[in-house]
């Protein structure tokens, strides 16, 4: 299990939650911020964090939400535009800093108020 980060984060990435994370599996697209399936804990430190309420646990998305439980993993499994293979599991956010590309749901969306 894991937690998601959904729709509300997409044009804002407060990055409060990254602070607060204390695994570093929160990554920062281009739009958007992405939870690590793989690296994430699930302590749930992020979720209350969130000025915006975008981060649920993944049981707990809202039925509107569940297409962003995909796309967040599509953000590490496939390749994504600009990029010659996929992020895979680096071990850690901080170390690879903000990527200019977003999994496919984001990047489809129109900009966001």
């Amino acid at each position: 299990m894991t937690y998601v980060i959904g729709k509300p984060c997409v044009d804002v990435k407060d990055r409060a939650c990254v602070e607060e994370c204390p695994v570093d599996c929160i990554y920062e697209g281009g739009r958007a911020l992405y939870i690590h399936p793989d690296e994430c804990v699930d302590c749930g430190a992020c979720e209350p964090v969130c000025p915006v309420e975008a981060i649920y646990y993944e049981d707990d998305l809202p039925d509107e939400l569940t297409p962003y439980l995909d796309d967040n993993a599509a953000f590490f499994a496939e390749t994504l535009p600009g990029r010659d293979e996929p992020l895979g599991s680096p071990g850690g956010a901080a170390k690879l800093g903000a990527l200019e590309v977003d999994a496919p749901l984001v990047a489809g969306l129109p900009p966001q108020q």
